[in-house]
């Protein structure tokens, strides 16, 4: 690898260390810890004697700062690389500034902590939509940074592409509202044989609208796993890019990760490694569809 692929990759991998404490946030109900301010904590630059959820919520403001120096960076070094790689950094970094835009929004209308209303429902899934964006970004701005990036002859049918994707992005798009209720309404494990009476429950019109989702993902997640594996094994007897197997064993231990979630009632320990497995799914699926998308297009479409 070039030094600058290194750090792109070294990037990409504090992106993800980012996401997962982002989501330790809410998991900790520490959304709250610095109030309503933003980009400030309490008022201050530095939050004077803070508690446990405002040292977690500041913290994760400074990653999260860091990591848009770290993008800046990026940028202007991918101008010496190539276009191509300078198109994905931009990308990156755009993506990155409505990232933020989108964590002060949730700060300042204060759709945090205990909040359960549908807008922050609707802003969670948007939230996630966009990381997977983000993320995309990102490791196309690695991926095309290598040797072999375009020496690709292969491609594959755009619609049968473009289904893969969405797939993904709708299964993490319901998955961000059900570990939104899971936090808000937390669940028992299901190892006693009572899953099904207990999404029976669920169902209930008496109980909260992210409890009645709650089974929503997981419908979607086998849809998703069906349909998506699927199209891997029609693509990996087409093709020989390796990335395809790689995706598609990513997405079985996703699937088993998902029923462990469910059997253990959804553990914030768990809803991490679940996080970071759907990440590593995404970012195989993004650059099995980047080379395959054709040699002369890359990843514009995404």
């Amino acid at each position: 690898m070039s030094r600058f692929e290194r750090w792109a990759w070294a990037f990409v991998a504090y992106l993800l260390f980012v996401i997962l404490f982002g989501a330790w946030v809410r998991i900790t109900g520490s959304g709250a810890g610095c109030g309503t301010h933003w980009p400030l904590c309490q008022g201050a630059v530095v939050p004077d004697a803070p508690g446990t959820k405002t040292l977690i919520e500041y913290t994760h403001r400074l990653t999260s700062g860091l990591s848009g120096i770290f993008a800046l960076g990026l940028v202007w070094w991918s101008r010496r690389i190539g276009a191509p790689v300078f198109r994905a950094a931009v990308a990156m970094l755009v993506f990155l500034i409505i990232e933020g835009f989108v964590g002060a929004v949730l700060v300042k209308k204060e759709l945090v902590a205990g909040d359960a209303s549908t807008s922050r429902a609707v802003v969670v899934a948007l939230h996630l939509t966009n990381t997977l964006a983000l993320m995309a970004c990102a490791a196309a701005m690695a991926w095309r940074a290598g040797p072999g990036a375009w020496d690709r002859r292969e491609s594959a049918p755009r619609g049968w592409l473009a289904a893969l994707v969405l797939l993904i992005v709708v299964t993490n798009a319901t998955g961000a509202v059900t570990a939104l209720g899971d936090t808000l309404f937390p669940i028992q494990p299901a190892l006693d044989g009572g899953l099904i009476a207990k999404v029976r429950g669920d169902l209930s019109p008496a109980h909260h609208f992210l409890v009645r989702l709650r089974v929503l993902h997981p419908v979607v997640a086998m849809i998703s796993v069906v349909a998506g594996g699927a199209i891997l094994l029609w693509l990996m007897q087409r093709c020989s890019l390796r990335l395809l197997k790689s995706a598609l064993h990513a997405l079985a231990g996703q699937t088993a990760l998902g029923f462990l979630n469910i059997a253990l009632g959804a553990p914030g320990w768990l809803q991490l490694v679940h996080l970071l497995a759907a990440q590593v799914v995404w970012i195989l699926v993004a650059l099995a569809v980047m080379s395959l998308w054709g040699r002369d297009h890359g990843v514009a479409a995404l």
